[in-house]
């Protein structure tokens, strides 16, 4: 671990690199070789979802390179990119009225160019304030002058969720790069990829334990995987995943372990309430109607990063008490 440390900042995001893409090539020429292979029909259906997962990881690793090497200000703004196809996604795939157009406009117009506006000048502050305070007071007003009064409450509380989601979720991965960590200086791609490994971790563990344990969900209706002891043990993997990347990170290897955990425990609850947000839309995924919307999936995939991330920032913040 002293070796890797005394490596240069950039000598250590380019081995991390190198070990990020070898695992990906490995893990990609062994299911092309499993591929070939015949499999039952429920089998098939799984192993298929594995591939369009791994897709998606090499998209997201191709992407995440891309914005490392772009630097801080293009970084934000592909995040910003994925935020506006993610609330896209999110608000063709909910009920919404011809009164609900000027709140739309408002959110993808205004509301996300200056939420990652902020974010790029560092005024974390107000960055933190801005979505929660001002644009959920704002959202229902503009709601209102389209003289619409059908499910009010409702119709204004989809879009101040995807904008709380989409938007201010996402928009703390970025903000991640941009703060100023004591000895930490140009890390902050550390910090990332250390916030998605550990989500990813919780992710797949807290799956694979949910089928193995098979114990009583906790809510039926919304998700048949979802059980306390499997959470437990997905968030617990999380914690030793973190704490295993101490070295990456300005965390001390307890300090690490319990971010690990808050995280991973955090990415998992958001997969749980986006499970029951897309019960109540009628839909198995959120890239279910392509065909209509031009939905893509891509919320599934990063609703828990969506969650993770201002707990995982706010954590950050708190344990190095940066105040601006």
């Amino acid at each position: 671990m002293g070796a890797l440390r005394d490596l240069t900042v950039t000598q250590q995001i380019g081995l991390l690199f190198v070990l990020l893409f070898g695992l990906l090539a490995i893990v990609s020429i062994v299911a092309t070789t499993r591929s070939v292979r015949e499999r039952a029909p429920e089998d098939q259906e799984r192993f298929d979802q594995f591939v369009r997962d791994l897709r998606a990881v090499w998209l997201g690793a191709v992407l995440f390179w891309v914005a490392w090497a772009s630097g801080a200000f293009v970084s934000t703004l592909l995040f910003g990119v994925l935020s506006f196809v993610a609330l896209r996604e999110f608000v063709t795939l909910t009920q919404t009225r011809r009164g609900d157009h000027r709140s739309l406009l408002l959110a993808f117009f205004v509301v996300l160019p200056l939420q990652y506006g902020i974010v790029a000048t560092e005024h974390f502050d107000l960055f933190t304030v801005f979505i929660p305070v001002y644009v959920f007071l704002a959202i229902p007003l503009v709601s209102a002058f389209g003289n619409d009064p059908t499910r009010f409450l409702e119709r204004t509380a989809k879009i101040q969720w995807g904008i709380m989601v989409c938007v201010y979720g996402m928009s703390h991965a970025p903000a991640l790069l941009l703060l100023d960590l004591p000895r930490y200086e140009e890390r902050g791609a550390f910090m990332v990829l250390y916030l998605v490994l550990v989500v990813a971790s919780a992710q797949i563990v807290q799956e694979v334990a949910s089928r193995w344990l098979r114990r009583r969900p906790v809510a039926r209706a919304i998700s048949r995987s979802f059980s306390w002891r499997a959470w437990w043990l997905g968030a617990l993997s999380a914690g030793i995943v973190g704490a295993a990347l101490y070295w990456a990170t300005p965390f001390k290897p307890i300090p690490a372990l319990v971010m690990g955990f808050i995280a991973g425990g955090s990415g998992t609850f958001g997969e749980f309430v986006m499970k029951a947000l897309k019960k109540d839309a009628g839909v198995r995924s959120w890239g279910g109607k392509l065909a209509v919307t031009g939905a893509v999936g891509l919320l599934d995939r990063v609703a828990p990063l969506c969650f993770a991330a201002p707990v995982f920032f706010h954590s950050v913040r708190w344990y190095f008490s940066l105040r601006s």
